[in-house]
């Protein structure tokens, strides 16, 4: 009799020690775990990419919304307009021979900043309105003691502008800001370094309507410096005049 009982014993499922339940196979388990839809790791990281994919798209369309849809006017009259103008003045037989405008430098120099440290950042903000861009603050390569000047000193501000924001740049200078310049005759062509490359001097920041006239506690003047792939001034000037550069005649 003792040993049926003991055999019946070893037959009866196993108890947890707490007598929660009988213990089943782990394999068994995770099997119903999963086929019941519980939180497995894999279900997570299936979800987890699935709802990455939207996120990221979102912000890509939040980046180029950023950027703008449409392109500048003044880039896309020199895709359609200039280059074939260009095309036949020259004589190019490749579109890719026609000179373009690379990149746009636009500094401030503020050697009043030695003793006022302040022009420095409402020079950056100016030229943050003017160009659209943050600034880079320019400073002194050595040491100059009969100005006072001390070496890594701030001196200036700077920004380089491509693509569509020089586009946009040179369309509201050209169109907005020399315009409003007091008796303005047009701008010198003798400007150029001669290898195509142009630099325009702007005597008062102002002229620009992205400033507020009412803020500005000093008058200041900055340089323009059109960077082009033209190989001569020739073409440099011609590459500027179809852009609506106005120079002066006499």
């Amino acid at each position: 009799m003792p040993d049926d009982k003991k055999k019946q014993d070893d037959k009866a499922p196993k108890k947890h020690a707490h007598g929660e339940g009988p213990v089943t196979d782990a394999k068994a388990h995770a099997e119903t775990k999963k086929a019941a839809g519980g939180g497995g790791g894999g279900g997570k990281k299936k979800g987890g990419r699935q709802e990455k994919g939207p996120k990221t798209i979102q912000a890509a369309e939040g980046k180029a919304a950023a950027r703008g849809d449409h392109a500048a006017r003044l880039g896309v009259a020199y895709k359609e307009q200039m280059v074939p103008a260009l095309m036949k003045e020259f004589g190019y037989k490749n579109p890719m021979q026609v000179p373009r405008v690379e990149k746009v430098v636009v500094n401030m120099g503020l050697g009043e900043a030695i003793t006022n440290n302040k022009l420095i950042e409402q020079a950056e903000e100016q030229m943050m309105a003017i160009t659209g861009q943050k600034a880079v603050v320019t400073r002194s390569r050595k040491s100059i003691a009969n100005f006072k000047l001390r070496e890594n000193q701030p001196i200036g501000v700077m920004a380089t502008l491509r693509k569509d924001r020089m586009y946009e740049f040179l369309d509201r200078l050209l169109n907005t800001a020399l315009p409003r310049v007091r008796d303005f005759k047009g701008v010198s062509m003798k400007s150029f370094d001669g290898r195509g490359n142009y630099t325009l001097g702007i005597k008062e920041q102002i002229i620009f309507p992205e400033i507020n006239y009412d803020r500005i506690e000093k008058i200041k003047g900055m340089n323009v410096t059109i960077v082009t792939t033209a190989r001569s001034d020739e073409e440099g000037r011609a590459l500027l005049r179809h852009f609506g550069m106005p120079f002066r005649t006499a």
